[in-house]
């Protein structure tokens, strides 16, 4: 799964849907995934990757879906966490491990349910991981410039990492992502 984009718009709502669980009408809920949620997984992120069309990043919408098989061993592992609105998944994170630390691998929210804090609760979620882990950093990488990229991560309070103290492996991976992608990338880390 390495290398996947986040591909979560911007998100504003009031209140946290992790610390106020849904309530069966309408308000988001996070858990962490059971296998039969991977199923609506890359659709999700198909549909959340059409944004990158809309400003004129076909390479990023088109980039390949994660593979389900793969999705369904990180949420056994539990790795991966959804948010439901009256029990349809609409968004998940997947978390993984980079140079012994948390990394948030990917976080994707349907275009439909975009604008309600749902991929800030996702991150909150996989950050909660990190706390329970030991860890004191959450990374990613992330778009320079997309606006719901790097600037979102940044209020979510993600600061962007200098090269230099990147560990092997998030710099391998932000080496493939610069390599494939003509956009900027960066990595980016916060505390938890």
């Amino acid at each position: 799964m390495t290398g996947h984009v986040n591909r979560t718009p911007v998100a504003k709502r009031g209140q946290s849907a992790a610390s106020c669980p849904g309530d069966g009408r309408g308000m988001p809920n996070i858990r962490s995934a059971v296998p039969a949620d991977v199923l609506s997984l890359p659709a999700i992120e198909a549909a959340a990757g059409e944004a990158f069309r809309s400003i004129g990043m076909p390479e990023v919408a088109d980039d390949p879906l994660p593979d389900v098989d793969e999705l369904i061993r990180h949420a056994s592992e539990g790795r991966v966490w959804v948010a439901t609105v009256s029990s349809e998944v609409v968004g998940y994170a997947l978390a993984a491990v980079r140079d012994g630390s948390a990394h948030l691998e990917q976080v994707s929210v349907h275009s439909d349910h975009a604008g309600q804090r749902i991929g800030a609760d996702l991150i909150d979620a996989v950050a909660s991981w990190a706390r329970d882990r030991g860890d004191e950093r959450l990374t990613l990488t992330t778009f320079a410039d997309v606006p719901w990229n790097a600037p979102y991560y940044r209020k979510l309070g993600f600061g962007a990492l200098p090269n230099d103290s990147l560990g092997p492996q998030l710099a391998a991976e932000l080496s493939e992502e610069r390599m494939r992608f003509t956009a900027p990338r960066i990595a980016m880390a916060r505390d938890v």
